[in-house]
């Protein structure tokens, strides 16, 4: 059982991303209003989001370090502060330029949240079952976000206006900052900590390059940020006191568990997508119903966290991720075969409400695997890394798909096409997860029966 103080404690940090969650889900559909409200035309409205993904997942592997090295507390409440005045600044926008700056300091002031507020939940309750529950609790919240996000917001915009978009971050934001340092202890700073810089330059440039690349279909950008990334794992490799310590990214819970998570997140957005053109373009329906058809799946995402949490403690994060991925290609696959009839309702939500539950809790499990086997002082890497990988996968999984659909002159067939890419790619993963999150004594024992076989054979 936990005690009063661990329910206010996860109040406030799971009430960050909450918050976070919803706002984002609420100016997704605010984003004409808010194009329009500042002058910016429809060509420019993409930036509204890139501006806020490029710094989200460029800096959060950065950030997450920072919270090990310097204080996750301090950053928590620093990143609190960001939010609030770069939502301010937003909400007081009238020129697209404001805006903008806006956008960066959210993307900002996320990149710092996120790895602050998980490493603080993980060295707070130890590995475990109960960790497991609570990081349940955090995917069924995150996901009711967006879904509450998507059903209140365009009658939030519509009642007020689209700077109730950004206003509503203000109170929540103040309200953690009173609450946070009377909760929550800061975390213990490792003697003469020390950040390695050009570990952070080359790898915090070499995403926003290859993220850059890939919004803007700039093939040197990306090129240039391939060259960053390599040039990063060169410096980890001799650094005395590396950003990524290389011994940590080989971890089979490390390594599988964030190429889960990539899976996870640039395949589900993408497919949202994809079935929002479907919906609105091939159907003809509305944004409110695409609004609903989405939303009401949404809330079994929610049931998803609460038992998946509880369902990893039972039968193990390799196995419930394996099931998570599993269930979330095996969902997308009939969508391949949606027609233009408005009968394909009847095969699209039951689809959804199967998917969404199983990408739920392939988040959960993913979250646990990639921040397991590792001690408190290294948290705020490993909750960097599993929240970088997330916000890369979902700032590149839509231009990626829409990619490959475009690629067919008939929309719907560009869009089967797409989709079967997802499920392939997502099916495939899931054997890849299986198979490297197997125990060691397990891939000793497989390693040396393969020259017995061949032997016999």
């Amino acid at each position: 059982m936990l005690s009063g103080r661990e329910r206010l404690i996860l109040f406030v940090l799971l009430g960050a991303g909450f918050m976070l969650s919803v706002d984002f889900s609420i100016l997704n559909v605010a984003l004409p209003e808010v194009g329009a409200g500042v002058g910016l035309d429809v060509t420019g409205l993409p930036w509204i989001t890139s501006a806020y993904a490029l710094p989200a997942a460029g800096f959060t592997l950065l950030f997450g370090r920072m919270a090990d090295l310097f204080g996750r507390r301090r950053l928590f409440l620093a990143a609190m502060v960001l939010l609030a005045a770069s939502s301010l600044l937003g909400g007081f926008a009238t020129n697209p330029q404001t805006l903008l700056a806006a956008r960066v300091l959210q993307g900002f002031a996320t990149a710092m949240t996120i790895p602050a507020a998980m490493s603080l939940l993980t060295t707070t309750f130890a590995e475990g079952s109960t960790r497991a529950r609570i990081l349940g609790l955090n995917g069924a919240l995150l996901s009711g976000g967006f879904t509450f996000g998507a059903l209140v917001g365009g009658t939030l915009v519509s009642v007020w206006s689209w700077r109730a978009a950004f206003f509503v971050n203000v109170p929540v934001a103040v309200a953690i900052l009173l609450l946070t340092p009377f909760l929550i202890s800061e975390s213990r700073v490792p003697d003469r900590a020390r950040l390695d810089v050009p570990g952070a330059v080359t790898v915090t440039g070499g995403l926003l390059a290859v993220l850059y690349g890939i919004i803007e279909k700039h093939l040197l950008w990306g090129a240039a940020g391939v060259l960053l990334l390599v040039a990063f794992w060169m410096i980890e490799l001799r650094s005395p006191a590396p950003l990524a310590p290389v011994r940590i990214l080989k971890l089979p819970t490390v390594k599988w568990g964030n190429y889960a998570g990539l899976v996870i997140f640039l395949m589900e957005p993408a497919m949202i997508f994809l079935m929002t053109l479907y919906l609105q373009k091939t159907l003809g329906f509305s944004a409110l119903t695409t609004g609903l058809v989405f939303g009401v799946p949404g809330l079994a995402a929610v049931a998803a966290g609460v038992l998946a949490g509880r369902s990893i403690g039972r039968f193990g994060s390799r196995r419930m991720l394996t099931v998570g991925v599993l269930v979330q290609g095996l969902a997308t696959l009939p969508l391949v075969f949606l027609g233009t009839d408005r009968s394909a309702l009847a095969i699209l939500v039951p689809a959804l409400f199967i998917g969404f539950f199983g990408h739920v809790t392939a988040i959960v499990a993913y979250t646990v695997t990639g921040t397991s086997g590792l001690p408190n002082e290294q948290q705020g890497l490993a909750t960097g890394l599993t929240s970088m990988t997330q916000q890369v996968a979902i700032t590149v999984g839509i231009p990626i798909l829409s990619a490959v659909a475009a690629t067919q002159s008939v929309e719907l067939t560009g869009i089967r096409l797409a989709l079967s890419v997802n499920v392939a790619v997502t099916l495939v993963s899931a054997f890849l997860i299986w198979s490297g999150l197997r125990p060691r004594d397990e891939r000793r024992a497989a390693t040396a029966a393969a020259p017995r076989l061949e032997r016999v054979s």
